[in-house]
């Protein structure tokens, strides 16, 4: 549904692609979310066992920073994870000021497992775009994403 704010032509499109860019993601991030939630994960906590799981073990605030997680989210992401003994935090060997946080034999061997349907679920969602589609969706996304950045 496009917007019926009624301003310049250039204030209409860009409501109606953010309104269609919203409606989409939440579409498919519903999908995907289905795959946590099956699991008794939030996205987030996903998000660091994904992670940690394809970067391997990395400082708590360097995890936040790719997730887009303040401090003190990823504090209590990563203390619940440890709380179910998906993840352990342990000091930083060289700098004792950090703390890294670890994948357990748990928490690897649930994100080994879950990961594939996870894969899965985004292809199928993605799946009404052809190739070259997703890739320029790719491409926009990012553009949009760096624009914002700076």
């Amino acid at each position: 549904m496009p917007t019926h704010y009624d301003g310049t032509d250039a204030e209409r499109r860009a409501l109606t692609a953010f309104i269609r860019f919203s409606r989409a993601f939440q579409t498919v991030d519903q999908t995907i979310r289905e795959t946590f939630r099956a699991h008794d994960l939030s996205s987030g906590q996903f998000g660091v066992l994904e992670a940690l799981y394809h970067l391997g073990p990395m400082h708590q605030g360097t995890l936040g920073e790719k997730l887009l997680q303040s401090k003190g989210n990823i504090s209590t992401i990563i203390t619940n994870l440890e709380d179910r003994g998906l993840v352990v935090r342990r000091r930083d060997e060289d700098d004792r000021r950090y703390v890294n946080v670890h994948l357990t034999e748990d928490g690897e061997r649930l994100i080994a497992d879950i990961f594939p349907a996870h894969v899965q679920r985004i292809r199928d969602a993605f799946s009404v775009l052809n190739d070259d589609e997703v890739e320029e969706l790719g491409r926009l996304c990012k553009k949009l994403g760096i624009s914002q950045a700076d």
